[in-house]
């Protein structure tokens, strides 16, 4: 993207005597903590916002060269290939095990993780509790889109109320399918965790909070407080049935009431 430095007037002015001359000025490019690989993500998904913001935080912090990401199961499967440092595969759900065996034995590492709601908070549920209990030095980056998105759109953990998937067709129901599990309020009442913190990156106001955020997450490893983790709301268009346009302003309208944005837990009491 470059910005045309000369003004209009000059530019015919220097037409007219044959000599155009054009100067320009890169003002944005691809972060250094990305790869040039296209990502497999479906039009609309803001994973590639929240990768975005990732990598730039990397960066800024002068940390890329010693980050390593953990990939899980699930939408972000191929997350090793986007993020521009090392990077660990990680079994449906233990990406945070693996986060803590990685930093235990190299704690000079920026060890993050980068996980959606049915990888964090079903089948993960007992390894992210444990880790934010201990107090594990990580950061962890979850994605909540409230649905199962690369298996066909099922009812996660976080599915709202009335919510309509392929395994709650009629809507989700309190009477058998329970509340969705509010992640971010939960771990915030354990006594390990430094930072939690609740963000969306569904309009640019929205997203500035959100870099801030992680960045915040991110520091608070890098000053060894403790356990980090940003909880992000997605948008999943294809399984939630809505253009990716609605599907932001769906989310605006029905998560954030059921999901209020903030911070939950800072240690050095920010807000």
């Amino acid at each position: 993207m470059v910005r045309f430095a000369s003004r209009q007037k000059q530019a015919f002015a220097l037409l007219n005597q044959g000599e155009f001359i054009m100067s320009a000025q890169i003002v944005y490019q691809r972060s250094a903590g990305l790869t040039e690989k296209e990502t497999h993500y479906c039009p609309g998904c803001t994973h590639g916002i929240i990768h975005k913001l990732v990598a730039e935080t990397l960066v800024e912090l002068d940390v890329l060269d010693r980050a390593i990401a953990i990939a899980p199961v699930g939408c972000a499967v191929f997350a090793y290939e986007y993020f521009n440092c090392d990077a660990q595969e990680a079994a449906h759900g233990r990406a945070p095990a693996v986060a803590t065996g990685i930093k235990r034995v190299l704690p000079d590492r920026i060890v993050f993780t980068y996980q959606g709601d049915g990888d964090l908070a079903s089948i993960g549920m007992a390894e992210i509790v444990h880790a934010a209990m201990r107090g594990e030095n990580i950061t962890v980056i979850f994605v909540n889109n409230g649905i199962y998105g690369m298996t066909g759109g099922q009812m996660a953990p976080t599915t709202l109320v009335g919510q309509r998937t392929t395994t709650s067709p009629y809507g989700r129901q309190i009477a058998g399918q329970g509340h969705p599990i509010r992640v971010s309020e939960m771990l915030a009442t354990l006594e390990g965790p430094a930072y939690i913190a609740r963000v969306s990156v569904h309009t640019i106001p929205r997203l500035n909070a959100a870099k801030r955020s992680i960045k915040r997450a991110f520091q608070m490893q890098i000053e060894q407080k403790g356990f980090s983790m940003v909880e992000v709301l997605s948008t999943c268009p294809t399984n939630w049935g809505v253009s990716p346009v609605e599907a932001l302003h769906w989310l605006e309208r029905n998560m954030i009431p059921v999901n209020p944005l903030g911070v939950f837990k800072d240690i050095e009491g920010r807000a």
